[in-house]
């Protein structure tokens, strides 16, 4: 037990895909907060639960939430109390053994410990159990109630019973930790149907050597509507452009780049060039290939990145996912010099509403038009943000989908103020960087826009689901994912092509 606790111990925090700040922070009380209930009430019992969820969301954060979802009832009371019972007697017997005169009693204890063990190496539930258990148990219940009332020592038996709590207590936290490290891991894992579609749609590629057509004057041209899109996930970036095609007024104005490695590109090529999307162009390109900084090729694709930010309240822990621009996404003045205006969009979320009406905000002047998200202040992450000058009254805002005006960041210099801040803070994350970069630039546009937290809290009403414009499935529990939460599922899956062949021969609509 000790090596598997040891192998836990050192690849648990290796595998975790998002930085996890080591200090707790508590933003400003909100009146109304979707999802959350804001009373204080509760019974001793609902206290110690909360103080123990609160621990394990701090720890683990929405693996926590997945695990209360799906914690089943308790079932097998007889297995239970056959385990209780051979718990207590196990306790009993080395004081018990140590007297001469109870010979025969420490072999009738041993016996009953003996035969308790047999029958629960083989009997798992209450079905299983043998015919007649219910004399067993009741022979073991005689035997415990004679040994309490022996004259033993008090202390061997408090020692023993220490011992088994402790062996009990190492063991369950054993478990929760691989539980934990395993569901870690298979968040980030890419699953079997996925890496079967992008493997079979890269052979189909080199198979038919597709003839594209010459897009060129669409994807040049500043007066259409253009998206852009960082993923290396087919079905994925299929889903954000399907639902915002299919919610379009005119689809022939929209414009959509999709920006991906070398590993993924010719399955995105593939895919894209099989399916149509109404009238929207697509265009798929290799970000290796670009010329991006000071001259040099990108050595990989970088997505936009999420940082675990958890909240101790007077009733519960709450934990937020906040996604904000990789270092790449600053690059995007040098990969579309023509363009003027683009639409940023993740390749988590789902479009529900037409789009085009973005276009014609006036952003007075502002670079990035973005959903703000005070539950967060610029004051609450100021380990993030150095010794630089900021209002920490200033709410943070996050990608999924943000108005991108192109003209006014090539005037601001915007990248260059980026990279500086990044130079100063020598930063792991891009956290901090972002939100100083974009200080005083943000037009922040109306919350019915964008709904985030889907990919990791099963608290949000049907009715602002309903509501929203676009969903972000910020978290861990991404909807392409078996772990992803099923209510929310159903809101991506309906924009797949479930006549697909691809999808089909991979398994991908089970």
């Amino acid at each position: 037990m000790d090596f598997r606790r040891n192998v836990v111990k050192k690849t648990e925090n290796k595998t975790t895909g998002f930085a996890v700040p080591t200090q707790v922070f508590n933003p400003p009380p909100k009146k109304h907060d979707v999802g959350v209930s804001s009373s204080a009430e509760g019974t001793k019992t609902s206290q110690v639960t909360g103080q123990s969820e609160k621990t394990c969301e701090l720890k683990f954060g929405s693996y926590c939430l997945w695990r209360q979802q799906h914690r089943e009832k308790m079932t097998d009371f007889i297995v239970k109390r056959m385990k209780d019972q051979l718990y207590v007697a196990r306790a009993y017997y080395p004081s018990i053994a140590k007297l001469p005169k109870l010979d025969q009693f420490t072999q009738e204890i041993k016996q009953n410990i003996q035969e308790f063990e047999r029958i629960l190496s083989v009997s798992s539930s209450d079905p299983d159990l043998p015919p007649q258990i219910e004399k067993k148990i009741q022979k073991m219940e005689a035997t415990i109630t004679k040994a309490k009332s022996a004259v033993t020592d008090c202390n061997n038996v408090d020692k023993k019973l220490r011992q088994l709590v402790d062996l009990t207590e190492d063991e369950a936290k054993f478990h929760m930790k691989q539980s934990a490290f395993l569901y870690q891991l298979a968040v980030q894992t890419t699953p079997k149907s996925l890496h079967c579609l992008s493997m079979r749609l890269t052979v189909e590629y080199f198979k038919t050597s597709p003839d594209e057509a010459d897009l060129s004057e669409s994807l040049l041209n500043p007066d259409l509507h253009h998206y852009v899109i960082f993923s290396n996930n087919v079905l994925a970036s299929s889903v954000v452009i399907n639902s915002t095609v299919m919610h379009a007024k005119v689809s022939r104005k929209q414009v959509f780049h999709v920006l991906t490695d070398k590993q993924s590109f010719f399955s995105m090529k593939m895919w894209f060039f099989t399916n149509s999307y109404k009238d929207a162009t697509v265009q798929v390109l290799n970000i290796e290939d670009l010329d991006l900084l000071e001259g040099q090729p990108s050595s990989h694709l970088s997505m936009p990145q999420e940082l675990r930010v958890s909240f101790l309240s007077t009733t519960k822990t709450r934990t937020e996912y906040i996604s904000v621009f990789s270092h790449l996404h600053y690059s995007l003045p040098r990969i579309f010099p023509s363009l003027k205006k683009i639409i940023l969009l993740d390749d988590d979320i789902v479009v529900q509403r037409d789009l085009s009406s973005l276009w014609n905000v006036d952003m007075n002047e502002k670079v990035i038009g973005a959903v703000q998200f005070c539950m967060v202040k610029l004051g609450a992450i100021k380990d993030y943000l150095g010794k630089e000058k900021y209002d920490a009254n200033s709410c943070t805002w996050m990608s999924g989908m943000n108005v991108i005006d192109l003209v006014r960041w090539r005037e601001k210099d915007v990248t260059r103020t980026y990279q500086g801040l990044v130079q100063r803070r020598l930063t792991e994350t891009t956290l901090g960087a972002t939100m100083l970069t974009f200080q005083g630039l943000l037009f922040a546009l109306d919350d019915t826009w964008v709904l985030s937290g889907l990919g990791h809290n099963y608290s949000i009403p049907n009715a602002a689901i309903n509501k929203a414009a676009v969903l972000h499935f910020n978290g861990n529990m991404k909807p392409w994912l078996d772990l992803g939460i099923p209510s929310y599922k159903t809101h991506w899956r309906r924009y797949l092509n479930k006549e697909n062949r691809f999808l089909t021969d991979c398994n991908v609509n089970p």
